[in-house]
Formats: structure tokens, C-alpha cells, sequence
């Protein structure tokens, strides 16, 4: 076959190349940043008979709309390219809230070798040896894959913007919901549609999904306080875990929960999994509390509770806030922006606040709302920190910048 792949950048070099070694003839261009234009010149002039588009690239794009052939995505792709060889058990997890930390806790449950791919890092079980860094594009699931084959192992794999749905079990972690491609797309519409060819899939609740194979997390899950009971397929476990209580924690513990079960494994080790870095874990400098909350899904209600959190472990109130997003590296797919972060500041009332990345536009709202509330600005989480750390002598510090770790 003659095959176009869209889009350099996220993975479709990988795609590319995976398609070329299975005896295909391949042009891979890219479509936004313009690094390719004698490619996609030679292109457009040519016949496929089979288009490769990112799920993220607006519809009526020239390059994917050009020709009247199947346009399949890049997580349709993968999903063709690893055809039958696959590791088992194999899980997917994709969701705008809420992945790594459900794919942590999944890891923590599953026996033998492994691999867990996510935003933090790609790693091998049991011993949780760091292989690589790789993006969360559906591409990253191929080197995944191979090494949980060579293993051979268990694959648990974070995705963005949806699943391959070649996996033993797809997971939908949010219903939060916002607008992709150019605005023509709807995330949840386009997670639900990727996992059509899953075995199984469990997502959380308020999302709307009619797939047979669908378990919906409201079915299987509650919790009261610290504690969640869950029961599928005729098994029924109590879980206990302060992690219960705080509300980033308490979804994704109830997915990796049932999803074990789902799997045949037990999920009561879940009573000692403890706060991963980044995502609310708490830590002690120079007599203060340290609430750790930057992550590439740091937003409002986050930060909100991460403030709740800190007051709560350090018994007063007083808060040096460090908040942002950083520079360059943030922006993931759905930023943290001026004005909801001054919203944040503004609910939480801090002693101190720490500004990591770009202030706001002089004259605007969000930069009223701030003016004359900031401390310092830095360029860096880790900047902000040891200002944080120099400027506090009471209570605690909470750390809510976005960005990718």
C-alpha cells in the first residue's frame, strides 16, 4: 500500500516506520511546525491509498481531506500495527484527569514482570527501573510493547486522547470534557469511540457510555470516608486508604480497584499505596509542610485541594502558594491559565504567592486580580520551590504548577 502519515511530531515517525518494515511504502510529513515542505509539496501531488492523521489534527486539514481513502488515527494505527502481538494482560488508560495516578496504583496490583508507561516515565516491574521518558502519543505503546514481549509481561500504558482499544481492558479515568482540533472535536466523544474495540472497558462516572463491554464505576464502587468498597463479578473487597479521602485520589484508586478485579487480581494492596510525587504526596523541609501538586494535570480544583490538604497536615493556615504553568513545557492539552489561576489565588488567600512562568497580560483581569498579591516570579517549578522555601517560616508550601515530570 501506498501510505501518508500526518504529523512528525507525535509519534508518527514511529507509525511510520512500522508500516515501512511491514512492506509498505511510506511518506511521513509534518503538519505543524512546516519542517518538511518539499514532502508535503511531493504529497500532494501523489495517490494513497491509506491516510494516517492524528487524532488532534482538524478535520479539514488539505493533507487528510485531499484524497478518497480511509483515514484511520494514529491510535487505529498502532492498534493494526500490533495486530496480534501483544502483551498480556494489556491495559489502557486514558482520561483528562486522572491517568498516571490510575496506572500507578493498577501497577502496584499486578503480579510478576511488567511494564508501566506514563507521563512520569516508562518503567520496569517489580523492580521499577526507569527505561525511558517517552511522550503519551499512542506511537509510545510500540517500544512499550516490545519490552513487555521480551519480558515477557504484563503492559499498563497512559495515552492521551484516547486508547488503541487492543487491550485486554480500556480504562476512561474523567468525564471532564473540552474541545480539540480546531474545535471540532469533543475528548470524551473521541475517548469512548477509541475504545469500541476493547474487551473491556471501565470508566468513571458521569461518562456516558452503551458499549456491551462497558462497566461503568458507579456500578462496582463507593466510598465512605477512608474506606471503598467494590465488587465485580462476584467478588467483593473493602479497601482502606487515607488516599480515599482527597478527591484526586479517590477516582483513580476506585478504577485500579476494579479494574484489578476485572483482571482476577486482588486489589488489597491498594491499602498501602502512598501519594506519588507530583500528585499531592507530602514531605517535610525546614519544619514546613511541603504539598507536592505539579503535574501535567494541575488545575484549579486541584490546587484548591492541595491548599485544603496542606492547612490540614501543618494545622494552620498559613500557605506560601507556588503556581504556574511553566514555560515551554505546561501547556500539555489543556493549559492552566492566567485567569484560573488567579481565581485559584484568590480562593485560597495565601501569605505568600510564588508566580512560575509568564504573568499575565498587563490591563487585563487576571493581572487586576494578582496585582500586588505576587512575592516573586520564577521560570522554573524548581526555582519556585527554593524561593517558596527562602520566603516561608510558618506552615506550609504547596507546589500546583503545571507541568510535565
Amino acid at each position: 500500500m501506498q501510505i501518508l502519515v500526518l504529523d512528525t511530531i507525535h509519534g508518527g515517525m514511529e507509525i511510520g516506520k512500522a508500516y515501512q518494515n511491514a512492506g509498505h511504502s511510506v511518506d511521513i510529513v509534518d503538519v505543524y511546525h512546516g519542517t518538511t515542505p518539499d514532502l508535503v509539496s511531493a504529497a500532494k501531488t501523489k495517490t494513497y491509498d491509506l491516510v494516517i492523521s492524528p487524532v488532534h489534527l482538524d478535520p479539514d486539514h488539505p493533507l487528510r481531506s485531499q484524497w478518497r481513502v480511509p483515514v484511520i488515527t494514529h491510535h487505529e494505527a498502532v492498534r493494526q500495527v500490533l495486530a496480534e502481538n501483544l502483551p498480556r494482560p494489556f491495559i489502557e488508560i486514558t482520561g483528562a484527569r486522572g491517568k498516571t495516578t490510575t496506572a500507578h496504583a493498577l501497577a502496584h496490583l499486578l503480579f510478576g514482570k511488567g511494564v508501566l508507561h506514563t507521563s512520569t516515565g516508562t518503567y520496569s516491574y517489580p523492580a521499577k527501573t526507569l527505561l525511558w521518558k517517552k511522550s503519551i502519543t499512542p506511537a509510545s505503546i510500540l517500544p512499550a510493547a516490545r519490552y513487555a514481549n521480551a519480558m515477557p509481561g504484563w503492559l499498563v500504558a497512559e495515552e492521551s486522547l484516547g486508547v488503541t482499544g487492543a487491550g485486554d481492558l480500556a480504562i476512561i479515568t474523567s468525564s471532564e470534557d473540552y474541545r480539540f482540533a480546531g474545535g471540532r472535536k469533543c475528548a470524551v466523544r473521541a475517548k469512548i469511540a477509541s475504545a469500541a474495540h476493547a474487551k473491556r472497558i471501565l470508566v468513571a462516572d458521569r461518562i456516558f457510555c452503551n458499549y456491551e463491554q462497558v462497566v461503568h464505576i458507579e456500578d462496582v464502587a463507593r466510598c465512605n470516608g477512608m474506606e471503598c468498597t467494590v465488587g465485580v463479578d462476584g467478588m467483593k473487597f473493602i479497601l482502606k486508604n487515607p488516599l480515599f479521602l482527597l478527591p484526586p485520589y479517590r477516582m483513580p484508586l476506585m478504577l485500579a480497584a476494579a479494574a484489578a478485579m476485572l483482571l482476577h487480581v486482588n486489589p488489597t494492596p491498594l491499602n498501602h499505596f502512598t501519594a506519588l510525587p507530583g500528585r499531592m504526596s507530602v514531605s517535610h523541609e525546614k519544619d514546613l509542610i511541603v504539598v507536592d501538586n505539579a503535574n501535567s494535570g494541575t488545575n484549579v480544583a486541584t490546587t484548591l485541594c492541595a491548599s485544603r490538604y496542606a492547612r490540614h497536615c501543618a494545622g494552620i493556615t498559613d500557605i506560601t502558594l507556588v503556581i504556574g504553568q511553566a514555560e515551554g513545557d505546561g501547556a500539555v492539552c489543556e493549559g492552566f491559565t492566567p485567569d484560573q489561576i488567579a481565581f485559584a489565588i484568590e480562593k485560597i488567600v495565601p501569605r505568600h504567592v510564588i508566580w512560575v512562568g509568564k504573568l499575565p497580560e498587563y490591563g487585563t483581569d487576571a493581572y487586576r486580580s494578582v496585582d500586588g498579591r505576587i512575592d516573586a516570579v520564577c521560570t522554573t517549578l524548581e526555582e519556585g520551590k527554593e524561593t517558596a522555601l527562602k520566603k516561608t517560616d510558618k506552615g506550609s508550601i504547596v507546589l500546583s504548577v503545571k507541568t510535565w515530570r
